[in-house]
């Protein structure tokens, strides 16, 4: 269909999604009455109405069972993140034992890095993009500390392509070419939190395992976003939060993707607790450790219930859908998005920042705000359009598939123009 700037448009664009449905399986908030336009998925997604019942089910077996709810609850605790394992694989394009659930999401960059970031006093460095998330940038931080070393030097930041506010794929492999005798791992965003920008992340790891290189990702922006294959891109590690587009809720439990390549390598380093032992022994309360085999073996506490019955309800969700159809639609949504934002940006003093590419963007379209963009900002939330303000200068629009319809996208048009 040609686009164009009417509402006729957007409404039979709307009529034409054949996911349109999924939308009613959303709680949208109001304002005045009236369901705001969403676009802040990249930053907490919206609650699915079937979330309540999920966590309403393991709060009446806690009632009913109290401690025996490990075992006699309808889905028993003891094993609750196993529910999960198979619907988060299909989504990060991996086998089973290869995923696992568990804390969140800086604290499992920690624990990776424990495992997998293992520097000699010849190859001790770490390659990640500028402007990564800041929480990665002080978890990378922190770990070249402990090991020694100081960041100016161990770590290397990949900055934007003169003139642009991208990281060509090129620059990245480059970087890596150049450095490969003392780098020991490369941890990258799979998303850029602030430009949208998607990273070959199958070229980068290529790179990586041709260089003796770990190749270790933050998914956060990408899991539930872009199509992933982590197991067949031979990516040793990643990890990823469940409350943006995975809508699990705030501060849900995160990810954790670990190769099959090391899923039997029990010499490697790794924190230990007693969620992560062999289930076979785990409650004979024996002094010695014994890993399980493949992610699981990096869990450390038992499954924080609550959280992970919000994470089971948003599974279910993705599940019905399915990610190949929800990134289909996701780049129907942009395409139309940015079609509109053209029209208006300069009148606005904006810039689209995130790459044009379909292969180097997602959902979200980043726009560069050249002249009192808080304001503009403000006035956008004001007018029931919910989009992310990101300091110093940055807009940033998220038409999430599941949940944004091609009206929300006319209306942050309307509202701009």
């Amino acid at each position: 269909m040609q686009l164009n700037t009417t509402f006729e448009c957007a409404s039979q664009l709307d009529a034409n999604d054949t996911l349109s449905h999924f939308r009613n399986q959303f709680h949208i908030p109001k304002t005045a009455g009236k369901e705001v336009a969403y676009f802040c998925g990249n930053s907490l997604g919206l609650q699915p109405k079937n979330t309540a019942n999920y966590i309403l089910q393991e709060l009446n077996d806690w009632q009913q069972h109290g401690v025996e709810g490990h075992f006699r609850a309808k889905n028993p605790w003891v094993s609750y993140h196993e529910i999960l394992t198979e619907k988060a694989a299909r989504i990060v394009g991996a086998m089973p034992q290869e995923v696992v659930m568990m804390n969140q999401l800086t604290a499992n960059i920690h624990f990776m890095f424990v495992s997998f970031y293992r520097p000699t006093t010849t190859k001790y460095k770490i390659i990640t993009e500028a402007k990564a998330f800041p929480s990665d940038q002080y978890a990378v931080e922190s770990q070249v500390k402990f090991h020694g070393f100081k960041p100016d030097d161990a770590i290397i930041e990949i900055q934007p392509d003169e003139g642009t506010n991208y990281i060509s794929n090129q620059k990245i492999i480059d970087t890596i070419e150049k450095h490969k005798h003392e780098v020991a791992l490369v941890f990258i965003g799979g998303v850029n939190y602030y430009t949208g920008q998607v990273f070959d992340m199958k070229s980068i790891a290529e790179s990586c395992n041709k260089n003796n290189i770990v190749c270790g990702f933050d998914l956060a922006h990408a899991v539930g976003n872009i199509k992933l294959n982590l197991h067949d891109w031979n990516v040793d590690f990643a990890v990823w939060c469940t409350y943006k587009y995975l809508n699990s809720g705030p501060g849900s439990v995160g990810g954790v993707f670990v190769h099959n390549k090391h899923a039997n390598n029990f010499d490697l380093p790794r924190l230990t607790g007693w969620w992560g032992h062999d289930k076979t022994s785990r409650f004979k309360m024996d002094k010695t450790f014994v890993p399980i085999a493949g992610a699981e073996g990096w869990q450390l506490s038992n499954a924080p219930i609550l959280s992970m019955a919000a994470h089971n309800a948003a599974l279910s969700v993705f599940d019905e859908a399915g990610i190949d159809n929800l990134v289909e639609k996701s780049k129907k949504l942009h395409a139309y998005l940015r079609f509109l934002m053209k029209e208006v940006s300069a009148k606005n003093n904006l810039e689209i920042i995130t790459p044009e590419k379909e292969n180097e963007h997602g959902c979200q379209l980043s726009m560069f705000a050249k002249k009192e963009g808080r304001k503009l900002f403000d006035k956008l939330t004001a007018s029931g359009v919910i989009t992310d303000w990101r300091e110093p200068d940055v807009i940033r629009v998220a038409a999430v598939p599941l949940y944004n319809s091609y009206d929300d996208i006319y209306r942050l048009y309307e509202v701009l123009k």
